[in-house]
């Protein structure tokens, strides 16, 4: 039997060969050993004879290590360069301005006398000052529930309604018209006068089709012995009873030539038979004449005013002039009746709410708010809405849960973080509101609806000119928009990490 290095040599390389060579007096007779498992050979270990070195193999010699990691991409010194602008344009508008106003808030408002935390002080003494603070709070509370809960309600609608794209469009329209033109629009709708202001336009036609009309508030009866009809408790009655089958006559005077500008003239009425019929008239005869207690052709009539039918203190009928001033009672019971003018047709008619006057001025502004910043709600919850696994909902769906159930218990939670978003974003930009307030609201009310911006703005450049108040407002202002900033950060790095 031969050893296998009396053999020919491996051609694929000297390992083996050389790991033959190592063959022991423990090795078996014509087996090879395999030290592959084994620790390796030291560097400088020469190899055995007739075996090729690994070190001297034909590959040549081993590249040498780096001596540190590749530099790939241009320097970092590069970024410097970039951020240089922005980073110089960032400390030109922002930080400068903030390190300023906080030297500014602490000397009076000439900027002469250090005065410290005085102003700060004035802050929270001065009444105007408080109200602000007031009205800021109210705004906080208000408004960025409302946007988020509209907001949410116009996702949900536009997932279920045939074209959804124009609806999210006009929804969002607000959003392309700046703050100081969504003021002027709001300030016309707000006029008080029906016949200008949209809103009370829209009351005022809602209230019409429940049978409100325009009263007469200066009408009133001839206060003299041959008038036909008297006041009585703020109404206006006849002085003599009538039948069915007669004409009553109630003319009355006083009435404003304005609201009588589009009155039809007034007509005598012929009752039929059974009825109870009669006129309503202005019996005043422009530049004179006309004939007393009679409906001559040029007088005007009295539309829309509710007639009574009396008997025995119990009103049996209830009619309505038309444009020509006549009513008719018909289907009366034989007897005599007293015919009467109710006092709500001598009450003012609808003459608008005061949106704009005090009472009412932050509401009014708030809802100017939410019709500007629904939109941008909506997209967003919407975009939310849209990365909802919908095999959660159908599976809910499946094991019986009403859609309330589902929006409750599924929809809402797996909406959490975008509505948090929304709602933060929202109390950011209510606390530095400011053009919406100095539109809409008049002069004479402004005190009454300002807010922490409007008041930095008139206590620094609008007449006030005490620019170190001013600057402590603005400083309380940032400190109040920080920590909500502060959630926002937060809140994206969690989801980008």
């Amino acid at each position: 039997m031969t050893n296998r290095l009396d053999g020919p040599q491996d051609p694929r390389g000297g390992d083996d060969a050389a790991r033959g060579s190592s063959s022991g007096p423990n090795q078996a007779h014509g087996a090879s050993l395999d030290l592959s498992d084994g620790p390796p050979p030291p560097a400088d270990a020469e190899a055995a004879p007739g075996t090729t070195s690994p070190a001297k193999s034909d590959a040549g010699p081993a590249p040498a290590a780096s001596a540190g990691p590749s530099k790939l991409g241009p320097p970092p010194t590069m970024a410097i360069w970039f951020l240089l602008p922005g980073a110089l344009l960032l400390g030109a508008m922002v930080i400068y301005p903030i390190i300023y106003s906080i030297f500014r808030s602490l000397y009076d408002g000439t900027g002469d006398t250090f005065v410290g935390v005085d102003n700060y002080a004035a802050i929270f003494s001065d009444s105007s000052t408080l109200t602000t603070i007031r009205n800021n709070l109210i705004w906080v509370v208000v408004a960025p529930a409302l946007v988020t809960a509209v907001g949410l309600i116009f996702a949900v609608l536009t997932e279920r309604i045939r074209w959804a794209t124009a609806f999210k469009l006009i929804v969002f329209m607000p959003m392309a018209v700046s703050l100081m033109a969504s003021g002027v629009i709001f300030r016309l709708v707000y006029e008080q006068a029906p016949d200008r202001g949209v809103a009370n336009a829209v009351i005022s036609s809602v209230d019409g089709l429940f049978g409100s009309h325009q009263g007469y508030p200066d009408a009133r009866p001839r206060e003299n012995d041959q008038a036909p009809v008297a006041a009585q408790q703020g109404a206006v009655v006849t002085k003599q009873t009538a039948k069915p089958g007669q004409a009553v006559l109630i003319p009355l005077v006083g009435v404003k030539p304005d609201t009588l500008a589009s009155a039809a003239a007034a007509k005598a009425v012929q009752p039929g038979p059974g009825e109870l019929a009669g006129t309503v008239w202005v019996d005043f005869t422009q530049g004179g004449g006309g004939a007393l207690n009679q409906v001559d052709g040029t007088e005007k009539a009295l539309a829309g005013v509710t007639v009574e039918a009396v008997q025995n203190g119990a009103v049996k009928a209830t009619a309505s002039t038309e444009a020509d001033g006549t009513f008719r009672f018909a289907g009366l019971a034989p007897g005599d009746y007293t015919v009467r003018l109710p006092q709500s047709n001598f009450e003012a008619g609808f003459t608008g709410v005061s949106w704009l006057g005090p009472t009412l001025i932050t509401p009014a502004i708030i809802g100017a708010f939410i019709w500007v910043w629904a939109g941008f709600s909506m997209v967003l919850i919407a975009a939310g809405l849209a990365a909802i696994p919908r095999d959660a909902l159908e599976a809910a769906r499946i094991d019986g849960a009403t859609e309330w159930q589902v929006f409750r218990k599924i929809t809402i939670p797996l909406l959490s973080p975008v509505l948090l978003v929304v709602f933060v974003t929202m109390i950011i930009n209510t606390l530095k509101v400011f053009d919406l307030v100095f539109v809409i609201a008049p002069g004479s009310v402004q005190p009454q609806a300002n807010v922490i911006a409007l008041e930095m703005w008139r206590v620094s450049f609008g007449g006030g000119g005490n620019q170190g108040l001013g600057s402590a407002l603005a400083i309380f202002l940032l400190i109040l928009v920080l920590p909500f900033m502060i959630i926002n950060i937060r809140r994206f790095r969690r989801d980008n990490q």
